[in-house]
């Protein structure tokens, strides 16, 4: 997929360009124009937080200001640098009108730019109510959508691998707990040739590069770090994803068990995690790898032909990440970092335009298409029936493990305080510690003393 994506280092010097009644401009990170009568005289600024969905969004917004007339602009954030580039657009006189709030910390930073949405058709159309963000006594953002990550895994090289001699187990089934699964992987890894040359695959590798390149550090800063911290909570008693003030790394042992096989049963240099020239989807992608951390999101990436990758839907699947804390029964991470806020402090024309234009997102057709079979996102409204329920074998994954009775875990890194702040020191310590130049106890001192630094700074004016 051709990914249209404006690095936070080029937003100062970007214009975005407006089109009347013509064909938008495939090589911008940006589309809006169109003439026609619309209820609305206002305009439409969507500064997006996901990548990998930039091309759809700017064809939906061609789409609707052919329909609509009104204007409609989306920009792209790159990976890693939504926070940064918020920071620059909200400063110009023609901020975003949509934009991204992840989590409570981050709706207390934005609080006076976020309208009430509790009378809006996003808000009557979201299926659980809980999928919102509060604060102040108003709802300030809305989910758009519901996500689940975990461990991709390629089922027909596993399946294949499980009916070799000698294999660990003779059913995926049976990986159903850490030790069973860091047993396979090892396994796999140490006969790569043997798999190979029996089932006519081309692995490298039983999981893919876990790169701590800013493109990628978020899955193991963020995501792997949302285990420990989730059995944490959970054992304190607090709200699985406010969190608390402190932390004592109880679950950090776990952590660093994970992080260890996905280093070890990788082709990747441990050296080298760090420089950016690894790409952990395009290994996977290309079936060299079994195993692949990542979430439901990249089903679209994965299975678009223009990728040119050799898995197809029917290769898909996802097992938890098994923590060796609960395994047998835990689910996936179930939940989202991706909420829609509308700026309250645009015009009030802008406000009613963004509102019109998420109402026609998810309910017309080319909205819901986009969302459910372009993007592969599953979105919480009660519009997506029929045609437009999920496709995605991950959130089918999540949905079975969920019917089967197992537990999800929670998004307790939305708790996170500074979120930027507090994983680039995780991932500075972590990329040390792989190296061979630094101790994992540099590990626990950026998760646990960190994470008190980063919320007293948070949280400081909350006492006054």
């Amino acid at each position: 997929m051709k990914k249209k994506i404006v690095s936070a280092l080029m937003v100062a010097a970007m214009v975005v360009t407006a089109f009347a009644g013509c064909g938008s401009d495939k090589g911008g990170t940006s589309t809006q124009g169109g003439d026609k009568t619309s209820k609305s005289s206002g305009k439409v600024y969507m500064l997006n937080f996901k990548p990998e969905t930039d091309e759809a969004w700017q064809d939906l917004a061609e789409t609707y200001t052919d329909q609509t007339g009104v204007e409609v602009n989306v920009l792209t954030a790159a990976d890693g640098q939504y926070n940064t580039t918020l920071q620059s657009e909200m400063a110009k006189s023609d901020a975003p009108t949509i934009f991204n709030v992840g989590n409570s910390s981050a709706a207390q930073t934005w609080n006076d730019y976020t309208y009430d949405l509790k009378d809006s058709e996003l808000y009557k159309h979201l299926t659980d109510k809980s999928l919102v963000i509060n604060s102040d006594d108003k709802v300030a953002a809305i989910a758009n959508c519901y996500e689940c990550y975990g461990l991709i895994y390629n089922k027909t090289i596993l399946e294949g691998y499980c009916g070799m001699d000698g294999a660990v187990v003779s059913s995926v089934d049976e990986i159903n707990n850490f030790d069973t699964l860091k047993k396979v992987a090892d396994d796999i890894n140490s006969r790569i040739d043997d798999i190979n040359k029996e089932l006519g695959t081309d692995l490298t590798e039983a999981f893919a590069s876990a790169g701590l390149d800013d493109g990628s550090s978020w899955r193991f800063a963020g995501h792997l770090a949302n285990m420990p911290l989730y059995y944490e909570f959970k054992d304190d008693g607090c709200d699985l994803t406010a969190g608390e003030e402190s932390i004592k790394g109880t679950y950090l042992d776990n952590f660093k068990n994970v992080w260890d096989m996905y280093v070890s049963d990788s082709a990747a240099d441990p050296k080298t995690l760090n420089s950016g020239a690894l790409n952990a989807e395009s290994e996977f992608g290309m079936g060299e790898a079994v195993f692949y951390q990542n979430g439901d999101w990249e089903f679209a990436p994965l299975t678009d032909e223009e990728n040119g990758y050799v898995v197809t839907a029917d290769d898909l699947s996802m097992m938890p990440i098994y923590f060796g804390v609960d395994d047998e029964n835990e689910g996936l991470c179930v939940g989202t970092e991706n909420y829609w806020a509308v700026n309250a402090k645009a015009s009030q024309e802008d406000i009613d335009a963004t509102l019109e234009f998420l109402n026609w997102v998810i309910t017309s057709d080319e909205g819901r298409d986009a969302i459910t079979n372009q993007m592969g996102l599953t979105a919480p409204y009660d519009t997506f029936t029929g045609n437009y329920e999920t496709k995605n074998a991950f959130a089918q994954a999540a949905n079975k493990l969920m019917t089967d009775g197992k537990t999800s875990v929670a998004w307790s890194f939305n708790a996170t305080p500074n979120v930027d702040d507090w994983r680039a020191d995780v991932v500075s310590a972590l990329t040390a510690y792989t190296a061979g130049e630094g101790e994992w106890d540099a590990v626990k001192t950026a998760f646990v003393d960190g994470w008190a630094n980063q919320w007293k700074i948070a949280h400081e004016g909350d006492a006054q």
